[in-house]
This record gives structure tokens, sequence and C-alpha cells, in this order.
């Protein structure tokens, strides 16, 4: 294996310390999901070996050619786009998180295709919190129902929310967090697995923290900024 990138090395523990920091003012654990989308394999190998073990991946065939390559370290795959039909299959058996789902016709064929003796898909429901037309997510009065057919289908587990506010200004996007953090209350008083509201990326984790995220999408602040693709 390589070795780490000093950079990359600087950027992790200097993000950990923040997220840790964070974590402790809003008195709960967060989780930090590496967002890796258009890196390549030995960027995620590099940052693995000084210690991230979940990756956050938005187009599902770049994500099954790196699972493969680093298939020997055991790493935790997230799928963090939009999930089209004709990509069900493919989620269902290669992925450990799906946090994008966003209407009830997928949920079965997500069950279906998980793999027997496979633990369950474990996934979130995404929420379109500001209703904007360019995002994917279903709506906030949608939550409810979908997320009782993910409960009720063998091969997924529920475990909660994911959104990706607006881009605006502080106060607008601390808004959107803490209406995420209404539904995230309902819904976890329903079902007991319920444990993870996901919001939060490089550029507003530490609010989004404050605000009741117990998982954060970082990439640019651990990777540089990202090559278009």
């Amino acid at each position: 294996m390589q070795t780490i990138p000093m950079n990359i090395a600087e950027n992790f523990r200097l993000l950990r310390e923040r997220v840790d920091a964070a974590a402790r003012r809003a008195g709960q654990p967060v989780r930090l999901l590496a967002v890796s989308k258009t890196q390549p394999a030995d960027a995620i190998a590099n940052l693995a070996a000084f210690g991230q073990r979940a990756f956050g991946e938005n187009y599902v065939q770049e994500a099954l050619a790196k699972r493969a390559t680093l298939a020997a370290l055991g790493l935790e795959w997230h799928l963090i786009g939009p999930l089209q039909s004709n990509k069900a299959r493919d989620v269902a058996q290669h992925f450990d998180w799906l946090h994008s789902l966003d209407r009830i016709k997928l949920v079965a064929a997500l069950g279906r295709h998980r793999p027997a003796g496979a633990t369950p898909l474990q996934t979130l429901v995404q929420v379109n919190i500001d209703d904007e037309t360019s995002k994917s997510g279903c709506a906030p009065e949608d939550v409810e129902a979908l997320a009782a057919a993910v409960a009720a289908t063998a091969g997924l587990q529920l475990r909660g929310l994911m959104a990706i506010p607006a881009p605006a200004d502080l106060a607008r996007r601390r808004d959107a967090f803490t209406r995420m953090r209404a539904l995230f209350e309902r819904l976890r008083a329903v079902h007991a697995a319920v444990d993870t509201l996901s919001m939060g990326m490089s550029d507003d984790f530490e609010l989004a923290i404050a605000e009741g995220s117990t998982l954060v999408r970082v990439g640019s602040a651990l990777f540089g900024a990202r090559t278009a693709r």
C-alpha cells in the first residue's frame, strides 16, 4: 500500500478533530462518511490506511470498480447519489448503505435482490427538504409511508433520513436542518431501529451536527476540490 500523502493525512486529522469537537458539543456520537466520488482507488486506500472505513459514492458503476479493486480492505460502501431503477440490483447486491431511497417502487426490487444471508441493506430515506426541482428526494409528507415500506421489507433495514438542503445562507440551512431533525424525531418515535440522520457536508457539517446530524458526508475537506466529471 502506498504511503499516505501528507495532505490527506493532515486533512483527515484536522477534520476528525472538528467532527469530534462538534459531536461533543452536541452531546452525541457522529460518524464521518468520506465522499470519494471521482477519487481514484489509490486515494481511498490511502485514507483507509489512516483509519477511515466508510466511503460514499454517487455513481454505481464507478463505485463497483473501486469496490472490486479494494475488496481486500473490507471497506463499507455507501451510495449517496440518486438511485435509478435499473441500478437497484447492483446496489442491493454490492453496497452496505443506501442514503438516497426516494420512491416506493424501488423498495421491493432492493429487498428482492439483497443476497440471502447478507446483512440487510442499511437504508435512509432521502428527503427533498427545500422542495428543489433539481434535487432527488421524497416530499416531507411522504416520509412515513416510504419508511414504513422499507421497515416491512425483508433484506432492508430502515436506519433514518438523509437530506441535502438548498445552497443558501447559514440561517436558511439551519432552518432546513431543524426541519429535518423534527422529521427524524417523529420517525424515530415509530421505528426503534432509526438512529441515523445524514446531513452536513464540507462547508456546513458543524452546523448540521449542532442541529442533530449523526452522520456527515465530507469530500473536498478530505481530498481537496474534485475534478469536474
